[in-house]
């Protein structure tokens, strides 16, 4: 596949910078009057008219080539590659986590257990033992004092 589209490109450059040398060769409209009057280029290769003949079929054959190598160039191109599809098709499936009664021996998940001293959390009574509270996390350097944005001496 990746063969022939770069043969049907190959052949597509080749075809155009052939369609350009042709254009360039021709001569235009007004080039046949002169030629009439005797300007001189009744003594070219092709001979008074043959030229025109012989370009204008060879640049319309590169163009039917040239026409050719583009519709299969646009066929190949929006056609899906095999085997490929979106970037989402090609992630990886996670696993669904096995139920605990499905594993024998293994403890149950604690689901919704309350941490004492965790937010939201009821603190214990004040006569009960309870567990050292955690100290705050420590504030930045600064930002207590009004001082943010200032560099510290």
């Amino acid at each position: 596949m990746n063969t022939m589209f770069t043969i049907i490109v190959v052949v597509q450059v080749l075809t155009a910078l052939t369609i350009i040398g042709l254009v360039l060769l021709q001569h235009g409209k007004g080039a046949d009057m002169g030629a009439a009057f005797g300007s001189g280029a009744s003594g070219s290769l092709f001979g008074a008219s043959g030229s025109s003949n012989f370009l204008s079929k060879s640049t319309g054959v590169a163009a039917a080539i040239f026409f050719c190598c583009t519709l299969a160039l646009a066929y190949l191109g929006n056609r899906p590659a095999a085997g490929t599809g979106g970037v989402m098709d090609r992630l990886p499936v996670p696993a669904a986590p096995a139920p605990a009664s499905s594993v024998p021996g293994a403890p149950a998940p604690a689901a919704n257990v309350p941490v004492p001293g965790a937010a939201g959390t009821p603190a214990p009574a004040a006569g009960g033992s309870a567990a050292p509270a955690t100290a705050p996390a420590p504030a930045a350097p600064g930002a207590a004092s009004g001082q943010s944005g200032q560099i510290p001496k």
